[in-house]
């Protein structure tokens, strides 16, 4: 599936249009190998885009703790042209690449592979305390699920980074409320979410993950904070296509194909909304 080359830095709009793209690369991925986990992917669109079209520098780190996410990465590295997008018709085939969870063997792009719940926080400290020891200046972006906050190694991870105020290090959290198994907030709350996170050291900055002029914003004053800092990104998931929003059912199934069409017909309304902001 071919994706449109996007542009070098790109504007508000422009990123937001880049998003769209990105979501309808998801939908194409999942529909075509008819196994995938789109609410994630889609609703987390538009912080991978404004990380990787604006944020991650060259010595920068990105870890995508929840690896079951990664057709929201695949299609950015497509969109930055780091990987050829006609490479993304095999996600979740037989000897690709782009497996269902990041393989950094396969992708030396990628920092690290993921999957199992509740580790890439614990790597991206490792990360950040290596560029320490190196003198290096990197700053190190870790996304996790709000799922993930129920795994104990994530906690201990936090706290150690807390104690130790370890600047350099930004944890994203995916505040989406889904999980495979239901609502999180029925399966397992986290909160008080922002309350647990500032008594564990760390600086905290609430958003809405969906908005990409406050994401950036977001982004930039946590690589500015001298503590490690935790945005909490509201996202909703599925977003883009209506039917999937909200809707914790699909955490982890393909659509059919006419669901295909009518999620990519959702998303061409989607791109002329943008298109005709001022």
């Amino acid at each position: 599936m071919w994706m449109p080359q996007a542009a070098t830095n790109p504007t508000l709009k422009e990123l937001e249009l880049i998003a769209v793209n990105i979501r309808r690369a998801i939908i194409g991925m999942i529909t075509q190998a008819q196994s995938g986990h789109p609410a994630g992917a889609l609703g987390t669109t538009d912080i991978i885009t404004a990380l990787y079209f604006c944020e991650l520098k060259p010595e920068d780190d990105f870890i995508l703790s929840n690896g079951h996410i990664c057709p929201v990465l695949y299609a950015a590295l497509a969109a930055k042209s780091i990987i050829d997008s006609r490479e993304l018709a095999t996600f979740r085939q037989i000897n690709t690449r782009l497996q269902g969870h990041p393989h950094n063997t396969e992708l030396p792009e990628l920092a690290t592979s993921s999957g199992p719940l509740g580790q890439g926080l614990s790597q991206a400290i490792g990360m950040v305390l290596a560029n320490k020891l190196d003198n290096k200046h990197g700053h190190v972006f870790c996304m996790i699920s709000d799922g993930e906050l129920q795994e104990g190694q994530t906690w201990e991870a936090l706290m150690y980074a807390g104690v130790n105020q370890l600047a350099g290090l930004t944890v994203i959290v995916d505040r989406n409320h889904i999980q495979i198994s239901g609502n999180t907030e029925d399966v397992l709350s986290p909160e008080p979410l922002t309350a647990k996170l500032e008594a564990f050291n760390w600086a905290v900055i609430d958003i809405n993950g969906n908005n990409m002029a406050v994401t950036l914003k977001a982004l930039k004053e946590a690589k500015a904070d001298n503590l490690p800092t935790a945005i909490i990104a509201n996202t909703i998931p599925g977003k883009g296509v209506e039917f999937m929003e909200y809707q914790f059912s699909w955490h982890g199934k393909a659509p059919s194909k006419t669901e295909a069409e009518q999620a990519l017909k959702e998303l061409d309304t989607l791109e002329a909304r943008v298109r005709s902001k001022s």
